[in-house]
């Protein structure tokens, strides 16, 4: 991320990554703590904001020493930054897109380099602009009927995926319809956990739903993450966590949940039974909604009874 800094007004990498199309729009964009998300939807990510002694965010932007990073200071040498050079140059961008300089003659001209506070950004939007559009749910091959491999990917502190086998009201029917760490099979054995290992920098939990298999008042299967209840910790102390399903048609389904400070038990994505063409059909859908309680207040949520 190249950009020109407060202080100086020269340009400066602020961060540096690889980011994936898919990952940033499959990202909402929609609150001032959303911003910051592409810390972790992006890979072997760096940033110059830091957090205070409180534990804030600091609103400073410094520069990355580019000097450690190889290609870095060669791009940044290559940036055109003067606005009377024959190049289109940032400055000259910033003028043609109007920025903050005023058309009139008088008075004094802005810094068109200030950073603009996201609150003063959101107010001057256009009114009625259409809010991000939901992610849409995807109807799944009749092959992923017969097996859909889920594989709950991170690192930093330790985590589980869990599984709640619902009807329509989504609630479970009984706690045997809850699938965690110690009931790790359920509606027998078309929805199970098959353990969690290490894989290189990465810890990986796998499970499997066979959806043609599970009963009939099985109308929708949640698909949970939650933090280990002993550490007290957050999904803020996950990195780079990814929630992978594919099938046997090599079709794969990727969701990213959010490093949430306030969050230990979050509802990734769902399954749910639909009809499509009057023919009865599987879809999946991305979720995203958290606990901060935890994996008790989650459980309970979906009607499971947690003594």
């Amino acid at each position: 991320m190249l950009t020109r800094l407060p202080d100086t007004h020269r340009l400066g990498f602020v961060a540096y990554g690889r980011w994936t199309r898919e990952a940033i729009e499959s990202t909402p964009w929609r609150e001032p703590e959303d911003a910051l998300r592409f810390l972790d939807v992006g890979q072997d990510v760096t940033c110059s904001v830091t957090t205070t002694a409180s534990g804030s965010l600091s609103t400073a932007l410094k520069p990355l020493d580019i000097i450690r990073v190889p290609g870095l200071q060669d791009l940044l040498g290559h940036a055109l930054d003067d606005p009377d050079s024959d190049g289109t140059s940032l400055a000259g961008l910033d003028i043609s897109l109007g920025g903050t300089t005023p058309s009139g003659g008088g008075g004094p001209v802005a810094d068109r380099y200030r950073v603009k506070p996201f609150a003063q950004w959101k107010q001057a939007a256009p009114v009625g602009s259409p809010p991000l559009p939901p992610v849409p749910a995807v109807v799944l091959p009749e092959e992923a009927w017969q097996g859909l491999r889920m594989a709950f990917s991170f690192a930093g502190a330790d985590s589980d995926l869990t599984l709640f086998l619902t009807g329509h009201d989504g609630r479970v029917a009984g706690d045997e319809d809850f699938v965690f760490y110690h009931h790790p099979s359920a509606a027998d054995g078309a929805a199970r956990l098959l353990g969690k290992q290490p894989e290189g920098p990465h810890t990986v939990e796998r499970a499997t739903v066979h959806l043609s298999a599970l009963p009939e008042h099985v109308r929708r299967v949640a698909i949970a993450i939650n933090m280990d209840v002993d550490t007290g910790l957050t999904c803020v102390s996950l990195t780079h966590a990814a929630l992978l399903m594919d099938c046997a048609t090599g079709a794969a389904w990727t969701f990213q949940p959010p490093a949430d400070p306030n969050i230990r038990a979050m509802v990734v994505a769902e399954l749910y039974r639909h009809t499509v063409d009057n023919r009865p059909a599987w879809k999946l859908r991305a979720i995203g909604q958290g606990w901060a309680e935890g994996v008790d207040a989650l459980a309970r949520a979906y009607g499971v009874d947690v003594e």
